[in-house]
């Protein structure tokens, strides 16, 4: 029942029919990972992508002077890809590791093309999820430039409270794009607020 939850939150589409979703659901198998363990390292070609249905994940690479930098947080009911690996065939440049223990559900490529062309619903689909990450990707970088560090702070708490609770103040810190020092005085800051609001 989890999994048929988890992927009916992935995949929501109105042309996807109850046959179609349940050869989409055994095109899926159940994996794994402990705290730490990676899903994908630099220079690996993705061959398969995930479905994460408890836990958390991140992707992070290292800049130029050797900085590890956060780009992204997986948290529950979201799709673990590394797009232009798997699709570009092309050696990754990211690592993907997890942050807690994770349950997730993986198709590999092959298996996922095949349903992409011989099921319009799947087509579809890809095509609807893509463009959302290409708006997530821009609006992200547009934020970056135009709003401040405690906004964006704000908003990921907003978005994904599970990586507030669960990751390291250090990997948020890098995804927000400010030092380690500089998050926890905006936390300390917003802390005071919320204890001011209250008296």
């Amino acid at each position: 029942m989890r999994k048929e939850t988890t992927l009916q939150m992935v995949y929501r589409h109105p042309l996807f029919t109850e046959e179609q979703f349940q050869i989409i659901s055994e095109s899926h198998k159940e994996v794994r990972f402990k705290k730490g363990n990676f899903f994908l390292t630099k220079g690996e070609i993705a061959n398969s992508f995930l479905l994460l249905e408890e836990g958390l994940m991140r992707s992070f690479l290292y800049s130029y002077d050797g900085n590890e930098i956060t780009t992204d947080f997986y948290s529950d009911q979201e799709v673990v890809i590394n797009v232009l690996s798997l699709f570009k065939r092309i050696p990754s440049d990211e690592y993907i590791q997890a942050l807690t223990d994770c349950v997730c559900w993986q198709i590999d490529l092959d298996r996922f093309q095949q349903l992409y062309h011989s099921m319009p619903g799947m087509s579809e689909w890809g095509r609807a999820w893509m463009s959302e990450q290409l708006f997530q990707s821009k609006q992200r970088a547009v934020e970056m430039i135009t709003e401040n560090a405690t906004t964006r702070y704000l908003k990921l708490i907003k978005e994904k409270p599970q990586v507030i609770r669960q990751a390291p103040l250090k990997q948020i810190a890098s995804y927000l794009g400010v030092t380690d020092t500089s998050l926890s005085r905006i936390r300390k800051e917003l802390s005071k607020g919320s204890f001011l609001a209250t008296r």
